[in-house]
């Protein structure tokens, strides 16, 4: 893509990028984008394979894993839809969170990372980057003076979930990112449960922004992927290097799939919101629940950030079943068109009990400091008809 045609991109509204931008067309014109799929190309001399490796230019590639033309309309239309100047694909969203953090970290070097992650993202800080001698320290994400006495001069980035998985707590990403920008920290922001559709967090201070697009940009439940968007001197002079020679790259075939999605990620999250926005009213004080964790709700602690952060709040539902597991298993054993599944951001409704399945690694004292009850329930609302979702839900419920 040309500085002019990625000029008019960043110019048009956010849908209009969804269905055009980044597209590069082949001799032949299509409508869809070519899956270009190929691991390697061709050079028409020893000279130009020569000139290539020493610098590819635009719209030159050299290996898949480098880089692809598919893959490149991928990342360039979600760098336009989020903002940033430059996005690197990756083969999952947990390559992207490894790709992002270990591709700027060196031993000795300081992070600063919320405790309420998700399990393999804890894994990450605390089991790998510590192996190699990176120091990690948790805070509590929502509380402000947590992250003011952590960060330190020699701190080199704070990490954290921008909506955390699965209890939806929201950290303030601009609060944040004046703490640690006043020490030089870059802040790098897993933004999954806040959805590409409603993040601004570049605009509020974000370096990284990270989506496992698994989740609601393919949204149909066919394809592993991940993305890291930020500044292009980021990520290409610190993240490619590290993700082409250590093997995270995205694949054509799924690079292509996430095209497809991108077209209608927009329409399918704001219907999603919709009927997690009556589900959650739905919920608000039901007799089986001891509580109901929505941002949209005025109920919850965040809510005002929420509004503020995202103007919504989101696509994720959590609430928590009197009774603990037996009751919670009950509940799941009982829905009829809700499916049981550890995916979210999905067209299907999915619920899941974190205790026992994403969250189950994590040791009893753990997931009670996070909140994580036996009865929690984590329910990634889809695009059936609202009312259906309701029924499903209060019809499960009766069997608790």
């Amino acid at each position: 893509m040309t500085i002019k045609d990625r000029a008019a991109g960043q110019a048009r509204r956010a849908r209009t990028n969804l269905v055009h931008g980044g597209t590069k067309r082949s001799q032949w014109g299509e409508v869809s984008e070519a899956i270009f799929l190929t691991q390697g190309f061709v050079y028409e001399t020893a000279e130009a394979a020569e000139a290539r490796f020493l610098k590819a230019g635009e719209d030159e590639f050299i290996y898949a894993r480098y880089g692809n033309p598919t893959v490149a309309m991928f990342e360039e239309r979600m760098a336009l839809l989020e903002g940033a100047e430059d996005g690197f694909a990756c083969a999952s969203g947990m390559a992207s969170v490894n790709g992002a953090l270990a591709s700027m970290l060196k031993a000795g070097d300081h992070v600063v990372s919320a405790r309420a992650l998700f399990g393999s993202c804890l894994y990450i800080l605390e089991e790998v980057l510590t192996r190699y001698g990176v120091e990690v320290t948790f805070v509590d994400g929502a509380d402000l003076d947590q992250w003011q006495a952590a960060v330190r001069p020699d701190t080199k980035a704070v990490f954290f979930e921008s909506m955390s998985n699965p209890t939806l707590e929201l950290v303030d990403i601009a609060a944040v990112a004046r703490i640690a920008h006043a020490a030089g920290a870059l802040v790098v922001i897993d933004n999954v449960f806040s959805t590409p559709v409603y993040s601004r967090a570049i605009e509020q201070g974000a370096d990284l922004v990270i989506y496992s697009t698994t989740k609601h940009v393919d949204g149909q439940g066919r394809c592993l992927g991940g993305v890291i968007l930020g500044t292009r001197e980021h990520i290409r002079g610190v993240v490619e290097p590290y993700m082409k020679h250590t093997g995270g790259s995205m694949s054509p075939f799924n690079a292509w799939v996430m095209l497809k999605g991108l077209e209608t990620v927009d329409l399918r999250v704001r219907a999603q919101t919709e009927a997690a926005e009556a589900l959650a009213a739905a919920l608000d004080g039901h007799d089986k629940l001891c509580r109901t964790i929505y941002p949209g709700l005025p109920s919850h602690a965040q809510h005002a950030l929420a509004e503020q952060q995202m103007g919504c709040g989101g696509t994720m539902i959590a609430f928590d079943i009197i009774g603990g597991k037996a009751a919670a298993f009950r509940f799941l054993n009982a829905l009829e068109m809700v499916i049981i599944s550890n995916n979210l951001g999905d067209a299907k409704s999915i619920a899941t009990h974190p205790a026992t399945t994403t969250h189950q690694r994590l040791s009893d004292a753990q997931r009670s400091a996070l909140g994580i009850t036996d009865g929690l329930i984590r329910l990634s609302v889809g695009i059936e008809d609202p009312r259906d979702l309701v029924a499903d839900v209060l019809g499960a419920l009766e069997a608790v």
